[in-house]
């Protein structure tokens, strides 16, 4: 399973890196004469309604994807373990007012609230980054509270207290690192959902807006040809479910290789 979801993300990584450059098509570039047509061997995957070419499109689209997914997994996990790490850690009244917070947080649907902010703020890329940010810390900061409220009860903590330590370098040298097997598992997982959080909100137009391809649009756009043109609906379909389960993979062996017993 590990070996499937990085070779599966790395395909895709690669794809989105020197894709855009393999195909002799501009992904905005039009021929109206030829929209909605067929598979060939000039297009491999067809054309759209105006005409573009549906796998420079595709590929170009991919860079969105990682982008969003990677920006928003480094601040959600670096925002998230800071937070779960203080809570665990220092307990008390600090730990209560942000687990209050976060089961706040947890208490709505993720993608309805990112929806509800992007729809506040209005469809950008952006906004999409900050809507996803703002659900996507919560649940790294749950996992790292947990690892803390039981790191903290550890010998070797409880000496490092003892001699001294500050509960910056504790957090720092000791909590922190401790919890690092499940923040990357989280984070790996945490990249299917931004894919898919930003596939979502595209769709639904309140994402990153066009001309700029991304998967959401091109499924949003291929709504009214799915019976005279179906490969505009399955191959961008087929390139989100096969990333997200790429991600998935690699998550799930992740695990089950850091963590044998619990997985």
């Amino acid at each position: 399973m590990l070996r499937t979801g990085i070779a599966i993300v790395a395909i895709g990584l690669l794809a989105a890196a020197i894709g855009p450059w393999l195909v002799p098509f501009d992904p905005a570039s039009q021929e109206l004469a030829l929209r909605l047509e067929a598979p060939t061997t000039l297009h491999p995957l067809g054309l759209d309604e105006l005409g573009r070419d549906v796998l420079a499109r595709i590929l170009a689209g991919a860079r969105i994807s990682f982008f969003v997914g990677l920006v928003v997994v480094g601040i959600s996990a670096g925002v998230g373990t800071l937070i779960g790490a203080i809570a665990g850690y220092l307990g008390g009244a600090v730990d209560d007012v942000i687990s209050r917070v976060i089961d706040t947080l947890l208490a709505f649907p993720g993608l309805l609230l990112a929806i509800a902010i992007v729809a506040v703020l209005g469809p950008s890329l952006v906004n999409v980054l900050l809507a996803l940010t703002l659900i996507g810390w919560v649940g790294y900061a749950r996992l790292v509270r947990g690892q803390a409220l039981r790191a903290r009860e550890f010998e070797y903590i409880q000496a490092a207290r003892a001699l001294g330590a500050g509960a910056g370098r504790i957090l720092w040298r000791h909590i922190v690192p401790s919890a690092m097997p499940t923040i990357v598992v989280q984070a790996t997982l945490g990249m299917a959902g931004a894919i898919v959080g930003e596939a979502s909100l595209s769709f639904l137009g309140l994402g990153v807006q066009p001309p700029t391809p991304t998967w959401g649009t091109m499924l949003n756009g291929a709504r009214a040809h799915l019976l005279d043109a179906p490969h505009l609906t399955i191959f961008p379909g087929l390139a989100i479910a096969l990333l997200v389960l790429g991600f998935n993979f690699l998550g799930d062996g992740l695990r089950n290789r850091l963590d044998p017993k619990g997985g």
